[in-house]
């Protein structure tokens, strides 16, 4: 489907005799954040072991892979590539030993001065083996003169810039860090005496462990036998949580940045129709993102809430795709219109976002072809105008469709009888955002964290008009 590409996923946990176990489990959780590769790290308190894969997590790992992986400390990660080739090499957890001791990190976000650092660190004798940006994390603390581990860390990611929520492994810590901006979000939970981090509350939930709070953002957590210890490895700043989470990334059924994301993203549903009413019989979401924002829609328009597109949820990696014989294959075996519901009523199509529009454009035609007899789509945010630098893989602006057209030229491309998406404020006030804590580059352009010496790059891909 034609949308933004999902993050990644970091757990960890603490003080627990089936650390690795439970990881797993809370890998299934956030395996929504990551499809690319998956991997664990496990620590005894004398040695450390990682077992990485490629593929999803019921193909990552086996009851022989986790047998090795023994220890009452565990860290995990689910990757989509923002930054760096989809290889092996390239799968968290990364696992080194330096003078410090074995450490290993899962890391959810991207460095916008990742380039620089690693040209500098080459240039003083170091060697990568991976092309991702959480390398240079390692290099840096391998590089301390600091005595102590967490004294190494907080030199190291006091240097690195951008995106970060990390989860980190020693033979008898486990550490959590999460950039001073706050972009992506990272919990704390307690499962009895064990403590837990992760990228979202729905990992707490499937393992049931309780939600305790947020690591906060410029935050260094350290937790060991002796408990927690928080240091402030950062000058307070701007708070900027990444609004796309709530949009579509996190899951319905957890908790980011303090709010339920059900709850916000049918705000913006209620929103949406409170500024955008449609003369239409019935609402009809694109799944799975697009529900529940669907739900409050048809709540405010007064309207009944119908699954007119069934998704299919068994889509493998890869499939063999047929010759054209078979027209808009690729959306049709992910999607398929419920003719009963469509046909010969005026549907408003809730949707969460439009990247380039290809998708929406054979989504509206399959409506069509079902009987619908108009289609009316709303957008439960604003116009995607720029990509995000945070940790999110988007295309560039050249790609993105609403970057270099109207609304009305972008309706009339998807064909359908009517298009609005959700207002920049409409959007803030369901987040609940009052001074403005939330991370809208993606819809405004405008970047909360300054690019290094290689800004030209960034906003060249920023800036990019449509040949």
């Amino acid at each position: 489907m034609d949308k933004f590409k999902d993050e990644c996923g970091v757990f960890g946990i603490f003080g627990h005799p089936e650390a690795a176990n439970l990881t797993y489990l809370g890998l299934y959780a956030l395996q929504h954040r990551g499809q690319e590769s998956a991997g664990i790290a496990a620590a005894d308190g004398t040695r450390m072991r990682a077992v990485r894969a490629m593929g999803q997590v019921a193909d990552a790992f086996d009851e022989q892979s986790l047998g090795k992986l023994a220890g009452h400390i565990a860290i995990g990660h689910t990757r989509y590539s923002t930054a760096g080739d989809s290889t092996l090499e390239n799968a968290q957890p990364f696992l080194i030993d330096c003078s410090h001791g074995q450490i290993a990190v899962a890391h959810n976000g991207n460095l916008v001065n990742a380039s620089e650092l690693r040209d500098e660190l080459v240039r003083n004798g170091s060697i990568f083996q991976t092309s991702s940006d959480t390398e240079v994390v390692l290099h840096l603390y391998a590089r301390s003169k600091a005595s102590a581990v967490e004294e190494a860390l907080e030199e190291s990611i006091a240097q690195i810039r951008g995106a970060f929520s990390l989860a980190l492994l020693t033979k008898n810590r486990l550490i959590a860090a999460r950039d001073p901006h706050g972009f992506r979000p990272l919990a704390l939970g307690k499962l009895d005496d064990a403590w837990i981090v992760c990228s979202e509350t729905c990992a707490l939930d499937l393992i049931g462990a309780t939600y305790v709070r947020d690591v906060e953002p410029g935050e260094l957590l350290i937790i060991s036998d002796g408990g927690l210890r928080s240091i402030k490895a950062f000058p307070p700043s701007t708070h900027s949580h990444c609004v796309f989470e709530h949009v579509y990334f996190a899951r319905p059924d957890s908790y980011v940045f303090g709010r339920s994301v059900n709850e916000v993203r049918t705000e913006l549903g209620r929103s949406l129709a409170r500024e955008s009413p449609a003369d239409a019989d019935v609402v009809v979401p694109i799944p799975d993102s697009g529900v529940c924002a669907a739900i409050g829609y048809a709540e405010v328009a007064r309207l009944p809430l119908q699954m007119g597109l069934i998704r299919n949820h068994y889509i493998g990696r890869t499939f063999i795709q047929p010759q054209q014989s078979i027209r808009h294959f690729s959306v049709k075996v992910k999607l398929n219109p419920v003719r009963s519901i469509l046909e010969g009523r005026r549907v408003v199509l809730l949707d969460d976002s439009i990247v380039r529009g290809t998708t929406s454009r054979k989504i509206v035609k399959m409506v069509k072809a079902a009987g619908a007899r108009e289609v009316h789509l709303r957008i439960s945010c604003p116009p995607t105008v720029s990509p995000c630098f945070y940790g999110v893989d988007t295309p560039n602006r050249s790609e993105l469709i609403a970057a270099t057209h109207t609304a009305e030229e972008i309706r009339r491309y998807v064909d359908a009888d009517s298009l609005a998406y959700l207002s920049l404020q409409g959007l803030r006030e369901a987040v609940g955002s009052q001074q403005n804590e939330y991370c809208t580059s993606c819809y405004t352009g405008i970047y909360p964290v300054a690019f290094p010496r290689d800004e030209h790059t960034y906003l060249q891909l920023a800036l990019k008009a449509i040949d």
